[in-house]
């Protein structure tokens, strides 16, 4: 049987990611008993992981006893841009929506498993808009965004047919019930999966013309997206074939 480190990855190292997760989800230093709670982690197992994250520059003390992100996550950061352009192909054309009077524009990719992470976002210029900011981590399971990924994802379900058929979904209240979406992938140099576009934003703005207006923009600019990254579009998918009853 393999061992638990195998499966699930070493646990020293899921624990300092967590830790480093727990960090980059608010926008203040957190206290040892905030990243506790947060972690689920012993006050005394994170005092031992963050010597080996001080020391490698992933995390910082301050004067008050409160711990931030230090330099070393910048440098992950530009390295991750550097190693994937979608900063420069993805915003102005995240931008160019919002001018064209759609809702709020998002670029969504794969986190875990389980989870969505909310990469680019260009505000609308309504009063009221959805809460959704670029470095939200979401459910995978609900929202339009959400859906395009797993409709897209290495191994789709059948009930996802639908969705690679038509090449778009809408969400009516999974995520947040005031709140509606428009969501369509975008696809990368051999065919795989490079995010999802949505549009989001509260559910009464979300009228049948308006959706119909929002879908053309929307399909369109995934497929600029997807030329922009020099990318090709996957073919739809056939209806399944019913079974043959035996004679």
């Amino acid at each position: 049987m393999a061992s638990a480190e195998t499966q699930d990855g070493v646990a020293a190292v899921n624990r300092a990611l967590g830790i480093l997760g727990a960090l980059a989800a608010v926008s203040e230093p957190s206290t040892l008993a905030e990243i506790a709670q947060a972690t689920g982690l012993y006050k005394s197992t994170i005092l031992r992981l963050m010597v080996s994250l001080e020391n490698a520059g992933y995390v910082t003390r301050f004067r008050d006893g409160r711990y931030g992100l230090a330099a070393s996550a910048y440098r992950l950061g530009l390295a991750y841009e550097r190693q994937n352009p979608l900063r420069q192909h993805v915003l102005p054309i995240l931008h160019d929506l919002v001018d064209r009077g759609t809702e709020s524009s998002s670029f969504h990719v794969v986190h875990s498993a389980t989870t969505r992470l909310c990469l680019f976002r260009v505000n609308s210029a309504h009063s009221t808009l959805d809460r959704v900011e670029a470095g939200n981590i979401l459910p995978i399971h609900r929202g339009a965004a959400g859906r395009v990924l797993l409709a897209y994802s290495a191994d789709p379900q059948r009930s996802h047919e639908a969705l690679r058929r038509d090449g778009y979904a809408l969400s009516r209240g999974e995520r947040d019930p005031a709140c509606c979406g428009l969501a369509a992938p975008v696809f990368g140099p051999t065919g795989e999966l490079a995010g999802a576009i949505s549009l989001s934003g509260p559910a009464q703005r979300f009228t049948e013309t308006a959706i119909a207006r929002m879908r053309n923009l929307l399909l369109r600019a995934c497929e600029d997206t997807t030329a922009a990254l020099g990318g090709r579009a996957v073919a739809p998918a056939a209806p399944a074939r019913p079974k043959r009853q035996p004679a």
